[in-house]
C-alpha cells in the first residue's frame, strides 16, 4: 500500500511512451529465459530494504521469499526451481527504474515482481512494459499507477482509492446521536493515501459531517506537531489520517497523545495494518484499541490459502499470526498469481502470462480472488475494514454483513485505556 508524492512529475510521459511501445509489440510470443530446460529460473524484484518504506519493503521480501520456498517445495514453475534476486531501491523512484532495467536487460530474469508502493510501482512498471514483461504487483493500487494504462500491469490487491468507502458508509449510516458531527483529515502528500482519504471525506461531508480540519502535509519534514495541536484545539469527533506507512500514523497519533486528545473515531489509510511494527511504534496495544484501517487481508481471514500462509509464515519467521504484516500477504499473492498463469498456459512466456491474466479468468490468492480489467485493477477484490481491539486483537469489522466481521468498538477508548 505508499510513497512520497514529490518525486513523480515525469511518470505520466514515461508511462505513455511505455504503453505505445508495448502496444507495438504486443503480438510477440517471445519466451522468457529458462523455458528451454529444467534449469533454475530467476525472478527479480526491487524492494525498499532501506529508506522511507523499509518496514514495508522488508515485509514484502519475507512474503516473496516464503512463496519461493513453497513453490520450490512443490516442484517449482513447470519443473524449474525458482531463484529470487532482490535489489534495494532505497525507496527512491529513480533507483527502482534502474533496478528493473538491470534485472531484465543484464540479469535476464524470467519474470519480475513489483516493488512496494504506488510511487515506486508507477516508476517501475513502464520499464517492464518496454521490455514486454508482465508486471504483477501487490502494493501499487493508487490512481497514479492506473492512470498509466499499462496493459502489462496486474495489481492483485484492492484498488486503493475505494478502500475507505466501507468505513465512510458505516459512519454516515450511524444513528444521528452516534454519528460524529465534526471531522479532521490530516494527510501526507502521497499518491496512495490522499485519494483514499479524500474519497471518504466526500462521503462523510455529504452525510452532514462538518470538516473542521483538512490539510495535506509535504512528504519531507511534515509539520505533524503543529497540525495535531490545531486538531486538538478543535476537538473533532473523528480523525481520519492519510498516511502510507507506520511512521506517518505514529507521528500524528503521538502528537494527539501529547495533547491528551482522543477522537471518538480514529482511522488511517495505512500503518495500523502492519502488526507488531505498528504496536511497537505507538506504545502498545492500549493505544491502538479502536483504531481502524482498510486492507484486503488479515491473519484471521477465513480463506484456506490464507490459513496455510499464516502457518507457513510463522513456521519460517516465528511469532504469532498477529505479528504478520499484511504486506507479506500482498507479496505472496503476487507469486500465486504468476504461478496460476504459468500453470494454465504451460509456458514461461511473459506475453502468454499477460494474455492469460487479461482473459477474464479469476485466480485465487491468500487475499481472495483476483480478476483484472484492461488497466490491471482487481475488480473482484474485497474491501474490508479492520480494527485493533483490546488484548492486541486485530479483527475484521466491516462490512458488518461479511463473514468474519465482529462488532466495532465505538467510541475509541482514551489513550492507554484500551
Amino acid at each position: 500500500m505508499r510513497p512520497h508524492g514529490t518525486r513523480f512529475l515525469s511518470l505520466t510521459a514515461v508511462g505513455a511512451a511505455a504503453a505505445i511501445t508495448l502496444a507495438a509489440c504486443s503480438s510477440s510470443s517471445t519466451t522468457s529465459p529458462g523455458a528451454a530446460s529444467k534449469s533454475p529460473i530467476l525472478i527479480g524484484t526491487s524492494l525498499s530494504l532501506t529508506g522511507d518504506f523499509s518496514v514495508d519493503g522488508q515485509a514484502f521480501e519475507r512474503g516473496y521469499n516464503l512463496w519461493v520456498q513453497n513453490i520450490n517445495k512443490s516442484g517449482g514453475l513447470l519443473g524449474h526451481k525458482v531463484t529470487l534476486k532482490v535489489l534495494n531501491d532505497n525507496s527512491d523512484p529513480a533507483t527502482v527504474a534502474t533496478n528493473y532495467t538491470q534485472l531484465i536487460q543484464a540479469d535476464h530474469a524470467a519474470f519480475v515482481f513489483g516493488p512496494f508502493s504506488t510511487l515506486l510501482t508507477a516508476s517501475a512498471a513502464p520499464v517492464a512494459a518496454r521490455n514486454r514483461y508482465a508486471f504483477i504487483e501487490g502494493a501499487g493500487g493508487g490512481p497514479l499507477v492506473f492512470s498509466l494504462k499499462l496493459p502489462n500491469l496486474f495489481a492483485v490487491s484492492p484498488v486503493v482509492a475505494n478502500q475507505l468507502i466501507p468505513f465512510a458508509e458505516w459512519v454516515a449510516a450511524l444513528p444521528s446521536g452516534e454519528r460524529p458531527k465534526t471531522a479532521a483529515y490530516p494527510m501526507v502528500t502521497d499518491p496512495f493515501a490522499v485519494p483514499m482519504v479524500q474519497n471518504a471525506q466526500a462521503i462523510l461531508q455529504k452525510a452532514g459531517i462538518k470538516t473542521v480540519y483538512s490539510k495535506i502535509f509535504p512528504a519531507e519534514n511534515p509539520a505533524y506537531k503543529a497540525g495535531a495541536d490545531q486538531m486538538a484545539a478543535m476537538k473533532p469527533d473523528m480523525v481520519v489520517i492519510g498516511s502510507p506507512d507506520v511512521p506517518g500514523v505514529q507521528a500524528i497519533m503521538q502528537a494527539l497523545m501529547t495533547q491528551h486528545f482522543t477522537p471518538k473515531i480514529l482511522a488511517a489509510s495505512a500503518g495500523p495494518d502492519q502488526g507488531a511494527a505498528f504496536l511497537s511504534a505507538i506504545g502498545g496495544s492500549k493505544n491502538a484499541t479502536g483504531t481502524m484501517v482498510p486492507n484486503g487481508w488479515y491473519p484471521g481471514m477465513p480463506n484456506s490459502l490464507s490459513q496455510q500462509f499464516v502457518k507457513d509464515y510463522n513456521a519460517k519467521y516465528g511469532g504469532t499470526p498477529a505479528d504478520i504484516n499484511a504486506d507479506a500477504a500482498e507479496a505472496y499473492s503476487v507469486g500465486e498469481t504468476l504461478a496460476a498463469a504459468v500453470n494454465a498456459t504451460k509456458s514461461l512466456s511473459n506475453p502468454k502470462v499477460i494474455s492469460y491474466l487479461h482473459s477474464g479468468v479469476t485466480v485465487q490468492t491468500v487475499q481472495g480472488p483476483a480478476k483484472f480489467n484492461a488497466i490491471g485493477q482487481n475488480i473482484v477484490a474485497s474491501h474490508f475494514i479492520f480494527q485493533w481491539q483490546s488484548g492486541a486483537k486485530f479483527v475484521q469489522v466491516l462490512p458488518t454483513t461479511a463473514q468474519g466481521s465482529v462488532a466495532i468498538v465505538n467510541p475509541k477508548p482514551p489513550w492507554g485505556q484500551g
